[in-house]
């Protein structure tokens, strides 16, 4: 088996999400591998089949996208318990095994991309693998293993603005969904900075409002607000947002602050890169 880099393993194996997240880690000693050895070279090769992790605990799930619904399902106490979970943006699959662990029934782990899930999950008689499928354009009649009623969207390269409106008519009434707000493809071009990063709170808070707004309008109570607990790709703040879909006329609940929750995302999140 053909051996492979350290920082390109890191990313192929979901714990990070470009290579140079994963050099800078690295580099700072922050990676083990399967016997707990210090691999501190980004382009040391070594054998694809190797586990990596952090220095200090392993990884509970397939990717690190997986802490971003664990913190979600936490703060907006919600459960996947018997759920019949869609996992749109399924990538590698964090947020299956994340709502698969906290006891989902079934997970249809759809994404654009092919060849993405972890072998663990593809395998998983609980997986309704979705691939090379757009979303946009799915129907109620594909979701053949029972009606979604617990939703969750972790996008690239696409507004949620183009996914709710599709999930209302494929969520069952009253389901839930978590949804990732990225700010880099949400605002518009002229806002996002060098290298698709977003660092103004002004833009942040723009976003997350606009996000809102359309969800209540696309049929959906804006229940609850937060910051993922991770940065995206070159460094991104993102934001987790807990809608439910409505037959009602949808409503925004008193407790969603989104100015105190970007204050307290860019406190946190700028603080620990600094460290």
């Amino acid at each position: 088996m053909k051996k492979e880099r350290v920082d390109v393993l890191l990313v192929k194996q979901g714990l990070f999400e470009t290579r140079e997240q994963a050099k800078r880690a690295v580099m700072a000693g922050e990676i083990l591998g399967e016997n707990e050895e210090r691999l501190d070279k980004p382009g040391e090769k070594i054998d694809p089949s190797v586990k990596l992790h952090f220095k200090g605990k392993k990884m509970p799930y397939v990717s690190r996208g997986g802490l971003k619904l664990e913190k979600a399902l936490k703060v907006f106490k919600l459960s996947t318990k018997n759920k019949t979970v869609l996992d749109i943006g399924s990538s590698t699959g964090g947020f299956t095994d994340v709502a698969l662990q906290k006891g989902a029934k079934l997970s249809y782990a759809l994404d654009v991309g092919t060849n993405q899930l972890a072998w663990k999950l593809r395998q998983d008689p609980r997986v309704v693998v979705m691939e090379n499928t757009n979303f946009r354009y799915s129907k109620l009649e594909d979701f053949t293993a029972g009606r979604p009623d617990f939703a969750t969207i972790d996008v690239s390269f696409i507004s949620l603005q183009l996914i709710l409106p599709t999930l209302h008519a494929i969520l069952e009434p009253g389901g839930d969904v978590v949804a990732l707000i990225k700010p880099q493809f949400e605002a518009g071009r002229e806002k996002v900075g060098k290298h698709g990063i977003v660092r103004d709170e002004k833009v942040h808070l723009e976003v997350v409002q606009e996000l809102i707004a359309f969800a209540v309008k696309a049929g959906y109570d804006v229940l609850d607000l937060d910051f993922s607990p991770i940065t995206g790709g070159e460094g991104n703040i993102e934001f987790l947002v807990h809608l439910r879909s409505t037959s009602e006329t949808a409503t925004i609940s008193a407790n969603v602050d989104p100015s105190a929750v970007i204050k307290q995302a860019h406190q946190t999140l700028l603080h620990q890169k600094d460290k």
